[in-house]
């Protein structure tokens, strides 16, 4: 049975029209891990694709950060490493202007034969949540910012990352200078293509901001009413910063700790709630905030340790909770405090959202904003009614009450009730035994450090 897809074939007709030099396209989907998968078609197959839709295996749901199918999760050998339908997402064809070859590229989603969703989809994840709160009249308008560190492409003595070279001063870089606009001028032909192809391709990108580390950049997206397209633009953010990079001889890294001693990579949601004609609910007038918004808070405070596994997916992820650097280490909120891991910014009433500024930048956003959209819905759904904000120093006053482990996130994870009811019980299933696996597997390695202590100590 062929899948029922919407019509497409007028924007497809169209883009080939506008861009007849056009000789490929890449069909991407984002797996687990967040990172983009696919396939490659010549320009003569993208009319077809576009109407039949184009076969990838489920299996792209049960890879591990290393791209090895874990067989556990029951979607390929064992099943006969089966065939599912993806189809283009509508809007997404756009050109991948840092490609030698003229291509172009699109996004997609999984579907079974019968045109339902496919359960381990990442972006249908999140939208049934978005669905729910839209049953409610309410509408999430959110904001993505991403961080990441710029690496030379050689590595020093010791096979370490270690920062690019300057190239205005031409020296390596030493120091943090957080905000500041010099390191970004020293930067600023990287930092203007990746403003011209995000505009290219329709990429909402807008501040960029020297962070707390020798090469470490954040590049903040515009608030959007869709969180599907908020996800969208943030994956594909990641891949224009990554090809970037690489046309000026340096690696991107969205790596959650890449430097034991220097700030990790985080990802930042912006999120508040407005009704259909655009009022933000998360204000009222006389008011700190709105009861819907207190309510959201409390969702967002309780769900935030079962939520861990999706927020820090990766062993590496946890390295980067460390208080010093900015890193929410405890479930709590607070107005315009940066130690909170639920932020409330300051700014006037039609500004009044959410930051969360729990999650890294090695996390999928599909499913970060899965959880705390779910989260909010929770609180909400419940008029759940948050405890006393945190302020001054959040780290002087509260214990480190967030697993800090992966192990410790995922058993979190499987005895939550309510994100199974959010994002199905299969679906949490399958990530818990992906990332189970994983870290099996990298528990298996005797690493450097093990070495050094124990060789000839014990």
């Amino acid at each position: 049975m062929s899948v029922a897809f919407s019509h497409q074939q007028g924007e497809v007709d169209q883009f080939l029209e506008q861009n007849p030099g056009v000789e490929a396209v890449d069909l991407l989907i984002c797996d687990l891990n967040g990172i983009t998968r696919g396939k490659r078609i010549e320009r003569a197959s993208l009319s077809k694709i576009s109407r039949s839709g184009a076969a990838m295996p489920a299996s792209i749901f049960s890879l591990d950060i290393t791209g090895k199918t874990v067989e556990e999760c029951g979607l390929g050998l064992q099943i006969g490493e089966p065939d599912r339908i993806c189809k283009l997402l509508p809007g997404s064809l756009s050109l991948a202007p840092w490609q030698r070859r003229p291509i172009a590229q699109a996004l997609m989603n999984m579907y079974e034969a019968d045109g339902t969703p496919f359960f381990a989809d990442p972006r249908h994840i999140l939208a049934s949540v978005v669905e729910r709160l839209h049953q409610q009249g309410l509408y999430p308008v959110v904001a993505v910012e991403l961080e990441f560190y710029l690496v030379d492409r050689e590595r020093d003595a010791n096979g370490r990352p270690q920062p690019p070279i300057s190239p205005r001063t031409g020296k390596r870089e030493e120091h943090t200078q957080v905000y500041s606009i010099n390191v970004l001028d020293e930067y600023s032909d990287f930092l203007e293509d990746i403003a011209q192809m995000t505009a290219q391709q329709n990429i909402p990108a807008d501040t960029a901001v020297a962070e707390y580390a020798p090469g470490q950049f954040e590049i903040n997206l515009k608030h959007q009413r869709d969180p599907l397209a908020a996800c969208d633009n943030a994956i594909l953010l990641k891949r224009v910063i990554k090809a970037v990079a690489e046309k000026h001889g340096m690696e991107a890294s969205f790596m959650a700790k890449p430097y034991a001693g220097e700030a990790g990579n985080g990802m930042h949601i912006h999120a508040s709630l407005v009704d259909e004609q655009g009022n933000n609910l998360f204000a009222e007038a006389g008011k700190e905030m709105s009861q819907l918004m207190e309510h959201a808070i409390a969702g967002l405070v309780e769900l935030m340790p079962e939520s861990m596994a999706f927020f820090c997916p990766n062993v590496n992820s946890y390295r980067r909770m460390r208080p010093e650097y900015y890193v929410p280490m405890a479930a709590n909120w607070g107005i315009d405090n940066r130690t909170a891991s639920v932020r409330i910014p300051a700014g006037d009433e039609q500004a009044k959202r959410i930051e969360h500024r729990v999650s890294g930048a090695d996390a999928n956003p599909y499913l970060v904003m899965a959880v705390i959209l779910a989260a909010i819905d929770h609180g909400i759904r419940h008029q759940l009614q948050p405890e006393a904000r945190v302020v001054d120093n959040a780290f002087d006053q509260d214990g480190a009450n967030l697993p800090l482990r992966l192990v410790d996130s995922l058993d979190q994870l499987q005895r939550s009730d309510v994100l199974k009811s959010y994002l199905s019980e299969a679906f949490v299933d399958l990530f818990i035994t992906c990332k189970q696996a994983e870290l099996a597997e990298f528990e298996r390695h005797v690493t450097e450090l093990e070495s050094q202590w124990f060789l000839t100590t014990v």
